[in-house]
């Protein structure tokens, strides 16, 4: 175990509620011990994966996370690495809203 943090178990009156990094529900009412399990399959590879951003002109961007805490998201548009690009970067708010911000469907 490398203690790197997978998420939250939110306390609810008969049971727990786990909440991956980008503050979004990853089970219903479950026990602590499925909640815990839960995030532990999750991981934290997700956030290596692309997502899409809501711009205000109605477009989607298509984004990778750079950093994330409870005091907000980070992403920057996927450049693909490449050195010369200019960073484009966007700060979101956590819990980030789903109808925003998704993961990119491949």
């Amino acid at each position: 175990m490398d203690a790197e943090l997978l998420g939250w178990m939110h306390a609810v009156s008969d049971g727990f509620i786990a909440i991956d990094l980008l503050g979004w529900s990853r089970t219903g009412v479950v026990d602590w011990l499925t909640a815990e399990e839960a995030l532990e399959s999750l991981g934290i590879g997700y956030l290596a994966d692309p997502f899409e951003l809501l711009l205000g002109t109605g477009e989607w961007l298509r984004v990778r996370v750079t950093e994330v805490s409870t005091d907000g998201i980070r992403v920057k548009k996927d450049d693909w690495g490449a050195t010369d690009a200019p960073q484009m970067f966007y700060a979101l708010d956590f819990p980030v809203p789903k109808e925003t911000f998704r993961p990119l469907d491949k």
